[in-house]
This record gives structure tokens, C-alpha cells and sequence, in this order.
């Protein structure tokens, strides 16, 4: 104690950073913003309902799972918020509300605070939730509107059921202009890339996510469709605007917590999620395999860092020569 005022005593480094958890959270939200908009003009009014619903609903089970706990309150860092908005928007536009709640109550409680809070969970908490949905209700899950089916509907009484592009046939496929636009098929917050990447420019601007696990990700299911439909760069571009490549890619793979920090480590979780991403759309019966891909790389992330983890400067490696064995 100096002058009455406490030191605190830490490992190094010691530096101080202006970021904090809640200004990255906060800037993941502002990414989100372009595709909460544009889920809700392609699919009406119920889809800003569901992110609502979803993102109050975590808030709330974190707040009281703390409280019960008698633990600190966190919903002040932002992370429940973006929880909420993730799994939200990896849902069906005719999702049931309280479908909506029993996954939220998943991802937060099970995967989130059992597991001691933000930065302790394995895995991505709104991709579990996701998953967890689909093994549930996959009847449910599968069941996406019609684009612009009515801005004002609100119940989803009215909603069509329809295929997306990756389990549609050819002719039946949408533009790539619609593809680009969202004018499709899907979950709420997959469909409209433009608006995806526009946050995703706007996360590197801040720098709070680096291109290389994005890139590498991208990629690497470009250059295996490439490889699959023989030179045929259309294909291709269906595949990496279909389904959840690009959210899953931007928003979800680069979590801190549940992802490499080392540059060779990143290189290697990007091409795994994009290897196992094409063996489940290829092979599987599940005609997308992003939140599959991203969860099982989340559990290898560990064992990636650890060999990819570069040794201290300076440090040399034993060497077995025949006088050491000797001795």
C-alpha cells in the first residue's frame, strides 16, 4: 500500500488496453445492426419480435442465474445481449416463442454460467443453443418462410414453409443477386450477406476480430467446391452464400473464448471448420454443417493452441545425444 492506495500485483505483462468487454460487445452489436434490419424487412416484423424476445430472455436467465448463485451481476458486459441476438438469428422467422426461450435458457445457463461465466464456456454458447434446437425440434427448425411473406406479421400464422438453396434443385434456385440480397430462404440473420459484411468490415475496422480465421474458413469451402463442382465458380458461390457460412465465418468463429489466439492456430481452426463444414454438406444427411463444424473445432481449440503456441525466447531444446544418455 503507497499513500493509502493499493497496488495490485498481477503476472506480466503489464499494459492497459482502452478495450474492455463491454465496448467489444458493444461493437459486435453494431455489426449485428445491418442484418437485424435487413431480417426484418425480408421477413416482417416477427423477426425483430424473436431477437427481442431472445435477447431479454438471456438477460434475464443470466441476471437470475447470478443472483441464485450469489455471484456478481454481468449483464452489464453485453455478452447475454449478444448471445441473445446470435441464436436469434440462426432461427426460423416460424420459430414458436416459447421454442425461443427453452434455447436461450440452454445456451446461457448449461453452456454459459455452469461453466463459470463469459471466457470460461468450451463452446459457443448461441451455437450450442442452436444445436440443441435442431436435435429437439428439428421439424421446427427446418421450416423457414417465404421472403417478404408480410412485414407486418407478427404470429407466423400465415408463414410458408420452403427450402434454402442448399437443399434446393437447380432450377428452382434463387439469382445470386437475391442470394446477395436475402431474398431467400433461411434463418433470420444468414440470409442477407451484404448486410453480414458490412459488419464484418466494421469489426476489423475496430479491430476487434482479425481476417484470418474468416478468410480461412471461407476459403477453404471455396476451394473444395471448386474442387467439387469442377471448375465451376457458380456452384461455388451458392455454397458460400447458402446457409450460415458467412455468419457462422464472422460472428461466431472468431469467439474469444472458444478460439485459438495464435496466428497458426487461427489458420488451422478456419480450414477445419471449412473441412468439416463441406464433409457434412457433401456426406451428411444435414444439407448445412456450420454450427456442427464450429462447435466440434471449439472443443479441439485447446489442444490447437497448445501445439501451436510458440515457446518463450531463448529457451533451448534438450537435446538426447549419447553422453546425456550415458550420464
Amino acid at each position: 500500500m503507497i499513500n493509502g492506495e493499493k497496488l495490485t500485483v498481477s503476472a506480466s505483462p503489464h499494459f492497459r488496453a482502452k478495450s474492455s468487454t463491454r465496448k467489444i460487445m458493444l461493437d459486435v452489436i453494431i455489426a449485428l445492426v445491418p442484418a437485424l434490419i435487413a431480417s426484418t424487412v425480408i421477413f416482417g416484423l416477427r423477426a425483430l419480435m424473436i431477437t427481442c424476445v431472445s435477447v431479454i430472455t438471456c438477460v434475464l436467465f443470466e441476471y437470475v442465474f447470478r443472483k441464485l448463485s450469489k455471484k456478481s451481476t454481468t449483464i452489464g458486459d453485453l455478452s447475454a445481449v449478444v448471445t441473445g441476438i446470435l441464436l436469434a438469428f440462426n432461427l426460423p422467422s416460424t420459430i414458436p416463442v416459447w421454442m425461443v426461450i427453452l434455447g436461450d435458457m440452454f445456451a446461457i445457463i448449461i453452456v454459459k454460467q455452469f461453466f463459470g461465466g463469459i471466457g470460461q464456456n468450451f463452446v459457443n454458447p448461441a451455437i450450442a443453443g442452436r444445436i440443441f434446437m435442431l436435435l429437439s425440434f428439428s421439424g421446427r427448425m427446418s421450416s423457414w418462410s417465404e421472403p417478404c411473406s408480410g412485414f407486418m406479421n407478427l404470429g407466423g400464422a400465415d408463414a410458408i414453409s420452403g427450402a434454402t438453396p442448399l437443399v434446393e434443385e437447380s432450377e428452382n434456385l434463387p439469382s445470386l443477386i437475391d442470394m446477395l440480397l436475402g431474398i431467400r430462404g433461411g434463418c433470420l440473420g444468414e440470409t442477407c450477406i451484404i448486410a453480414l459484411l458490412i459488419g464484418g468490415i466494421y469489426l476489423l475496422f475496430r479491430k476487434v476480430i482479425t481476417p484470418v480465421i474468416p478468410l480461412s474458413f471461407i476459403c477453404t469451402v471455396a476451394v473444395v467446391m471448386l474442387i467439387k463442382g469442377r471448375g465451376d465458380f457458380t456452384f461455388v458461390a451458392y455454397q458460400l452464400m447458402s446457409g450460415g457460412l458467412i455468419l457462422g465465418a464472422i460472428f461466431m468463429a472468431t469467439d474469444y473464448a472458444t478460439s485459438p489466439i495464435t496466428f497458426k492456430g487461427k489458420i488451422i481452426f478456419g480450414i477445419g471448420c471449412g473441412l468439416i463444414t463441406c464433409l457434412i454438406r457433401l456426406f451428411g444427411s444435414l444439407p448445412e454443417g456450420v454450427s456442427y463444424s464450429i462447435i466440434l473445432m471449439n472443443i479441439l481449440s485447446p489442444l490447437i493452441e497448445r501445439a501451436t503456441t510458440p515457446k518463450p525466447f531463448g529457451t533451448v531444446k534438450e537435446k538426447k545425444t549419447k553422453e546425456a544418455a550415458k550420464a
